[in-house]
């Protein structure tokens, strides 16, 4: 029987090299794999190059990694909840290839379907396709790394000619992703936002390591309501239903039923 279990988030994260890339799941903070990710702060590795939608926060998510000095470059399609992220970002000290949000869900599933690289209309006639987006500033506000330019071709689609931008696909070396419920067999379900990129993070990882927060035995998920496949995972360990989760921003709606008149019985 194959059993890709792990006893702990530091047994399944202790050969992630210095120097690794990394495809992280999590849609703002919801679905961090957060005790791999402090799995791999605790054992002290650096300089990685993370491919992630965003980068938590300041102290919650890829932000403690972040505010270790860990990360070398992100590749991500949003960063604005992160302090430290535009401090060392502006100062030099972290590149970034910033990349439309769905450009960087189709990268990962790309890469994780063997597609090298496809056409899309997002960003054409933008930086994103004529380059010169800053990457890596020097210090001292100028630009040290630029985008370059990328491949622009014509297809008619639909009877209609239009200019698509080559965009490669992402493939690293290990995938950290975090899901509600999975087996021994490296099956996986997601609760909700947390599907948005855990699935695509860990098709483009060739090691994917998932923590999950109840663990069962085969044949225990309905196959029908499998998000991910086993075969896409390498490593799985179990972290707990009760693992702290955050929320990026709480909003609460105002109670005024006081200033109401509210029906007897409603």
């Amino acid at each position: 029987m194959i059993d890709k279990t792990y006893p702990s988030a530091a047994d399944a994260v202790a050969d992630i090299p210095d120097g690794a890339s990394l495809a992280v799941g999590g849609f703002g903070l919801s679905g961090n794999p957060i005790a791999l990710i402090e799995a791999l702060l605790a054992q002290g590795t650096r300089d990685l190059s993370i491919v992630s939608n965003n980068c938590g926060v300041d102290d919650w998510g890829l932000g403690v990694l972040l505010n270790a000095k860990r990360i070398r470059k992100m590749t991500s399609s949003y960063v604005g909840e992160n302090k430290e992220f535009e401090r060392q970002f502006l100062s030099g000290e972290l590149e970034l290839e910033l990349t439309p949000q769905g450009t960087l869900a189709e990268k990962l599933r790309a890469g994780g379907a063997g597609i090298a690289a496809f056409f899309t209309q997002t960003g054409v006639g933008t930086q994103v396709a004529e380059g010169g987006l800053p990457r890596k500033y020097d210090g001292a506000g100028g630009i040290e790394v630029a985008s370059p330019p990328k491949d622009v071709r014509a297809f008619a689609v639909t009877g209609v000619e239009r200019d698509y931008v080559l965009e490669e696909a992402i493939v690293t070396d290990f995938a950290l992703v975090h899901a509600a419920k999975g087996d021994t067999h490296g099956n996986l379900v997601f609760h909700k936002a947390a599907r948005n990129f855990n699935p695509l993070a860990a098709m483009a990882g060739r090691v994917c390591i998932a923590q999950v927060e109840e663990l069962v035995a085969p044949g225990e998920l309905d196959p029908d309501g499998i998000h991910l496949p086993g075969i896409y995972v390498h490593r799985i360990v179990e972290v707990g239903t009760d693992i702290e989760k955050r929320i990026e921003r709480r909003t609460v709606t105002v109670d005024d039923s006081a200033d109401r008149d509210i029906p007897e019985g409603a």
